[in-house]
């Protein structure tokens, strides 16, 4: 205001601050505050290479880089760099009712979660991912690509996770053909494991898988261009380690699944395959 009454008037600054009673050493005023580029330029490169990151992920991974800050600071310059983005909050009906819902996992490795989803090659080609997650850690077990998967296919995948871990207690899936078939079931009964099948259209029944895997399509599927199987392949899983390692998960306290694991191991010990069964 003051500047445009100069402009207007073609009055002095003293003239037209006494006018508005303003104090000329307001007006003078140039803030000395830290600018803080540098912290700046590494929030912007980490919300660039992490797009679905909210400031408080984003500030998890600043504190682990050694920035001394805290999330009010984060937020401040999250927002003045136009960072932000809206989700989109999905439609609710009032007359819909919740599920009851299953107990909550106690322990790692006690309760999986496994899925399917698709993508296609550069070529135009179809292929599926079989993804498992544990319910506890939240942990992706496997993200494994190939053009076909059948109920055998789903049973190689899980031998080769218990051969490293122990069977789990169950498995949470939906109604598919790979999950409803005879191979499935037969490693689930010889194995000592229950089959936990979800309610047909309804994916809030498995929403750890659920979860995971929108994670896997907004960071990894969407943003890449696979040139053939192998590519997906190794994208896939160098995607499904980082997450394990880095990803701030705000239901374990902003612990990476890995760290998380690694906590409750030292606390409790770890969980072995005869306590499992």
């Amino acid at each position: 205001m003051a500047e445009r009454l100069q402009a207007a008037y073609g009055a002095s600054e003293r003239r037209t601050c006494a006018a508005l009673r303003f104090p000329r050493a307001s007006l003078r005023y140039v803030s000395r505050r830290d600018p803080q580029d540098a912290l700046r330029v590494r929030l912007r490169d980490l919300a660039g290479s992490r797009f679905r990151y909210g400031y408080r992920r984003l500030h998890v991974l600043l504190r682990r880089e050694g920035w001394d800050i805290n999330h009010k600071r984060t937020y401040r310059l999250y927002a003045e760099e136009g960072l932000a983005m809206r989700s989109k909050t999905p439609r609710r009906h009032a007359s819909s009712q919740t599920r009851a819902t299953r107990p909550a996992a106690e322990a790692a490795n006690r309760v999986w979660a496994m899925d399917f989803m698709s993508d296609a090659l550069s070529d135009g080609r179809r292929f599926r991912v079989l993804t498992i997650v544990d319910a506890y850690t939240r942990e992706g077990l496997a993200a494994l690509a190939d053009h076909r998967f059948t109920g055998d296919h789903v049973v190689r995948a899980l031998e080769g996770i218990v051969a490293e871990r122990g069977a789990p207690a169950s498995v949470r899936v939906d109604n598919g053909p790979e999950f409803v078939g005879r191979s499935l079931d037969l490693w689930a009964y010889f194995n000592g494991v229950t089959l936990d099948f979800s309610r047909p259209g309804k994916p809030t029944d498995n929403a750890f898988i659920e979860a995971f895997n929108g994670r896997l399509r907004q960071e990894c599927l969407d943003p890449n261009w696979f040139l053939c199987l192998d590519d997906a392949r190794a994208k896939i899983e160098a995607w499904r380690s980082r997450y394990n390692r880095e990803h701030p998960h705000s239901s374990l306290g902003y612990l990476a699944p890995e760290e998380f694991a690694s906590k409750k191991a030292g606390e409790n010990g770890p969980i072995t395959a005869a306590e499992v069964s």
